[in-house]
């Protein structure tokens, strides 16, 4: 077993903190907080279409066009 995976990776995002060994396994290469920035920095919203699936919509104006009751 590789070094990294017994003390753990230092942090991509703050070089400051080691990286937990769960986090490590999935994939990630930061460390907690450096992560959650990471999610809040992207805004999306999950849409139904109409007869078919749910899409990601990333947006605002493709949203506004989604919508049939739109007033604008």
């Amino acid at each position: 077993m590789s070094e990294h995976h017994t003390f753990g990776l230092i942090c991509t995002g703050c070089y400051g903190v080691r990286v937990e060994p769960p986090r490590l396994r999935l994939g990630y290469t930061t460390c907690m907080s450096c992560g959650e920035k990471a999610a809040r920095a992207v805004k999306h919203t999950i849409v139904p279409m109409n007869k078919s699936n749910y899409i990601a919509c990333f947006d605002t104006d493709t949203l506004k066009q989604l919508n049939p009751k739109r007033t604008t």
